[in-house]
């Protein structure tokens, strides 16, 4: 063993126990999550309800409502950090994000055009829709962006995508104001929230979402490396087309998933990232969990907060992650994109 040795598996220790620190701090916001409410419900009572289920008011509460709300907010929060991070490594743009480049309006654009057109839907079929939509979104913002010039620079990308949004946002307010039904239906799922969700349309997303996060963790190595340039990567042997292609599937499945059971929820995708990289630079082997930790834990966090700021009324989760992001996407693009 060489005497540097030690000094290089440091970093991996500390990285290490920098996530199980983390994943224990997500456990106990999840825990407060739950004993939050109309009305408060001690721990011990919590406790209760997984080892003796009597099935009283409080233990139904926890199990019916509360716990799978928190999970809803924890999964969404982990999967538009991830996508986040991955668009980021593998455009190089700091701005890059599902909300920022259309991904998410497109999604539900086009689960409302759906509604507009065939009325109230399945769950499993609006969830589809929602895929097809930040699918189809993601493509144009890509094709929209190479025709710049210099090809898809950050730049040109975080135009595109600006461009993208507000045509996808003007398409989906016109046909809101024509269709009273359909904004009666939709209007509290377009601001983001978890509130009221159905768990059992969660349960059939989650594959989805399992694998969009699977796929994007195996991604780690090659997207540090295609994150220093595309030419550095291809000098290293890589096939820089196939790994593109696997990390748009992987931020269609998880922008999608979150669309299809969240709604549109923005920002949390571009926080997340650059705070993660605050003390992990370039590794994506450890940005991507960290992303998803942390974002689980700013969801919870903001989806806490929107229940307390006008309690006992709510407010989107969604406007309570635009409040965070807002400012640092205005700072973000006075310092990064000129460079």
């Amino acid at each position: 063993m060489t005497p540097t040795s030690p000094k290089a598996f440091k970093p991996l220790v500390l990285s290490g126990l920098g996530l199980g620190l983390s994943t224990i701090i997500l456990l106990i916001v999840l825990i407060y999550s739950v004993t939050l409410g109309a009305r408060d419900i001690p721990l011990s009572t919590i406790l209760e309800s997984f080892m003796t289920f009597d099935r009283s008011f409080d233990h139904l509460v926890i199990q019916t409502v509360r716990l799978p709300r928190s999970l809803i907010a924890m999964s969404v929060g982990a999967a538009l950090a991830v996508s986040g991070a991955l668009m980021q490594g593998l455009t190089r743009n700091p701005l890059a994000e599902t909300g920022i480049l259309g991904i998410e309006a497109g999604g539900a654009l086009a689960v409302v055009i759906s509604l507009f057109l065939f009325g109230g839907s399945s769950l499993t079929v609006s969830a589809g829709v929602a895929f097809l939509g930040a699918a189809i979104a993601a493509v144009l913002v890509y094709l929209l962006g190479t025709l710049g010039r210099g090809g898809a620079t950050p730049l040109n990308l975080t135009v595109a995508g600006a461009a993208m949004t507000a045509l996808i946002s003007s398409i989906t307010t016109a046909i809101l104001i024509v269709s009273q039904r359909t904004l009666e239906e939709i209007r509290f799922w377009l601001a983001g929230s978890v509130a009221g969700r159905d768990f059992s349309l969660f349960l059939q997303v989650l594959p989805f979402l399992g694998a969009g996060l699977l796929i994007a963790f195996l991604l780690g190595r090659q997207i540090t490396t295609i994150s220093l340039g595309e030419e550095v990567a291809t000098s290293l042997g890589q096939q820089t087309l196939w790994i593109k292609v696997l990390t748009a599937i992987s931020i269609v499945l998880l922008a999608g998933s979150s669309v299809a059971i969240a709604g549109p929820i923005g920002f949390v995708g571009l926080v997340v990232p650059h705070g993660v990289r605050l003390f992990i630079k370039t590794d994506y082997r450890w940005i991507l969990p960290y992303s998803a930790v942390f974002g689980a834990i700013l969801l919870l966090v903001a989806d806490i907060a929107a229940r307390v700021v006008l309690k006992p009324q709510e407010l989107p989760i969604g406007v309570m992650t635009a409040i965070v992001g807002a400012p640092l996407f205005v700072y973000l693009a006075k310092s990064k994109v000129k460079k």
